[in-house]
């Protein structure tokens, strides 16, 4: 089997790279590199089941290429970030929806078997209620978050109209080995990581009791399998939360990572935490439902943020020290 892995040289995309390689399927990594990395492809660059084709999912053409004989594709290429959309809310959008419509009508012209692809928890918007339930979502807070939910909107279509499988995975803050610690628009764990690492304080935003549902890598990993393999037809064309289905307030991660941090650097246990204000488009809460994936997927998470976590710093210790 051959699968196309857009965003391959990203922090989720290699890790899948790596892991269906390691399955023996033949992987096709599409990727421009805008938030990509080359370093992350180091492990695999040289397999004989791997192929890199360095384009731009804007690109029809790029695409076209992509999905040639691949019998499924998983979709991560994407801007994240809501203050990178909120800054430029014209690429966020010409990437995440038009490189997106592209894919689609490359997937369906090539005759995937089927299109697994990254949604985004920031389609709940202001939805209050919690757990977050799949066929419950409100209003967008973010341009970002209009973008995932229009991926949305697209595949659901492309079901109905054309026939192509498509499956949506709500991804939940996903964490974990390779995501990147620099950057302006560089995720929490890895940033507050690397600034422990460097005795710099870290800042939260706000009073510390915003909460997450952060989820390892390795949960999203198997996610992409599961919604890929499935053979139960009720199982295809709708969307699943991606989660562990617990929160962490910002304070109790920010106390976990010194926690877990200090067994490797005993100094870092005294580096203080400040707080500044609240980040535009943020929601105070988020927590996922996972029964519609346990039911109808058979997901069993295995990684809790505990785990997770003290997966994640000793790897970013062993490897960016």
């Amino acid at each position: 089997m051959k699968i196309l892995i857009t965003g391959g040289a990203g922090f989720i995309g290699s890790n899948l790279c790596e892991y269906f390689l390691s399955k023996e399927y033949n992987v096709v990594c599409l990727d421009n590199f805008a938030t990509g990395h080359r370093h992350n492809l180091d492990a695999i660059i040289s397999n004989t089941r791997f192929s890199l084709i360095e384009g731009d999912i804007r690109n029809l053409s790029d695409c076209d290429k992509a999905v040639e004989g691949v019998d499924y594709v998983l979709h991560q290429a994407a801007l994240g970030s809501v203050p990178r959309s909120i800054n430029d809310p014209i690429t966020t959008n010409d990437v995440n929806v038009s490189g997106f419509l592209n894919m689609l009508i490359a997937s369906r012209d090539a005759k995937v078997k089927r299109f697994v692809y990254a949604a985004s928890s920031s389609t709940y918007g202001d939805s209050q209620g919690l757990p977050k339930v799949e066929e419950v979502i409100g209003k967008p807070l973010s341009p970002y978050a209009i973008t995932k939910y229009v991926n949305e909107l697209y595949a659901e279509i492309f079901s109905k109209t054309y026939g192509l499988e498509t499956i949506g995975l709500r991804y939940f803050n996903v964490f974990g080995r390779k995501q990147d610690p620099n950057g302006a628009y560089a995720a929490v764990i890895p940033k507050f990581v690397m600034q422990f690492m460097n005795y710099e304080c870290p800042v939260i935003n706000g009073d510390g009791n915003y909460s997450r549902d952060f989820t390892y890598i390795d949960n999203v990993i198997k996610m992409n399998e599961l919604a890929m393999t499935t053979q139960n037809l009720e199982a295809i064309n709708t969307v699943y939360n991606t989660a562990y289905g617990d929160r962490t307030t910002l304070t109790q991660l920010v106390g976990l990572l010194k926690e877990y941090l200090s067994v490797f650097d005993a100094k870092i246990a005294d580096v203080e935490v400040l707080h500044g204000p609240n980040r535009a488009g943020d929601i105070p809460h988020s927590l996922a439902s996972i029964d519609k994936a346990k039911k109808l997927l058979g997901y069993k998470p295995q990684f809790s943020i505990q785990d997770g976590l003290k997966e994640a710093v000793a790897w970013y210790y062993n490897n960016l020290i």
